[in-house]
């Protein structure tokens, strides 16, 4: 029977404790399903006693850093405001950086791609944080092409992930790559989370940031537009299920939800589109007629102008992840 993989996860105070509970989850499942001793796992913190302090509050007792770092299959950094407070700190850089030396592979979970950017690990390479520190990592470290709209990206032996919830599909990208799809899968369905988010899969999604309104009729056929979005969703049709005045309909949706009826149909229609390309989708066509857009290429160009790439150039980079 192969040796367990080793994995050490670094804490720091403050970190985020789903960045390192979410992977330890993901690869003690791996084993408790049949993988048997597939990996041990040592969380470990830069303080005398092993012990951090947590984001939320809470304590975790892991264990002292081991110095030196021994050697170990795969280096997990975990984030949260400790990691990028870390930076400053000459012996926890050195320590990232000699560990990674000894590791056949290296991750970082949201923010902890901060101190792999400070210990030189992401120089030259594409990488990814949580979206709202993608600008200050690029910032600090210009050589490091930051994509923000990733939920994982590899480089090599290099892994880096988006925020909190990202550090399980990272974990599973990990498991799926050591012990196949098939582990993988049965981890992601005990643990009742999705194996299908591949890491080009938006960290952010711009319909789903709409805001709801605060009238109730308004509330209720936003509802409604999600659930019919092949429908006649036009402004006239609106209009007569919200039973107001076209004029009075389209000044109060714009102010409680902040963009115009058409835009936010649309805004919909495109990210419903996205969810189909992602799981594979053959026909542009029938994308089209499921996310009530008038033909493929109508789709093509609202798609193009939301996301910035073509459907079927999208969907081709779902494939290539998988």
């Amino acid at each position: 029977m192969p040796s367990a993989r080793r994995i050490l996860i670094l804490a720091v105070d403050e970190a985020q404790s789903l960045d390192i509970l979410g992977p330890v989850e993901v690869f003690h499942t791996a084993g408790a399903l049949g993988a048997g001793a597939a990996y041990r796992l040592d969380v470990v913190a830069p303080t005398a006693n092993g012990r951090v302090r947590l984001s939320n509050g809470l304590a975790l007792d892991a264990a002292p850093l081991p110095d030196p770092p021994p050697t170990h299959d795969t280096l997990i950094v975990a984030g949260g405001s400790g990691a990028r407070e870390a930076v400053g700190d000459p012996r926890i850089v050195a320590w990232v950086a000699a560990a990674a030396r000894r590791a056949r592979r290296t991750t970082s979970v949201c923010t902890g791609a901060f101190l792999l950017a400070e210990a030189g690990l992401l120089e030259g390479r594409p990488a990814t944080t949580h979206r709202r520190w993608c600008d200050s990592l690029a910032g600090l470290h210009p050589g490091i092409a930051v994509d923000p709209d990733a939920m994982y990206v590899r480089d090599g032996d290099v892994w880096t992930s988006a925020g909190v919830t990202a550090g399980i599909d990272l974990a599973l990208a990990l498991v799926e790559e050591d012990l196949g799809r098939d582990v993988a899968l049965a981890v992601a369905q005990e643990l009742v989370v999705f194996l299908r988010r591949p890491g080009g899969q938006s960290q952010f999604s711009r319909a789903l940031a709409a805001q709801q309104a605060t009238r109730p009729a308004l509330r209720d056929l936003q509802g409604w537009i999600s659930d019919h979005l092949d429908a006649d969703l036009s402004v006239a049709a609106l209009v007569a299920r919200a039973n107001l005045t076209e004029r009075s309909f389209s000044r109060a949706f714009r102010r409680e939800v902040g963009q115009t009826p058409a835009a936010y149909v649309e805004a919909l229609r495109v990210e419903r589109a996205r969810i189909l390309l992602e799981d594979g989708a053959e026909s542009l066509h029938a994308v089209a007629r499921a996310t009530g857009f008038a033909s493929a290429e109508v789709l093509r160009r609202a798609f193009h102008r939301r996301v910035g790439v073509s459907p079927a150039a999208y969907r081709d980079r779902f494939r290539a992840a998988a």
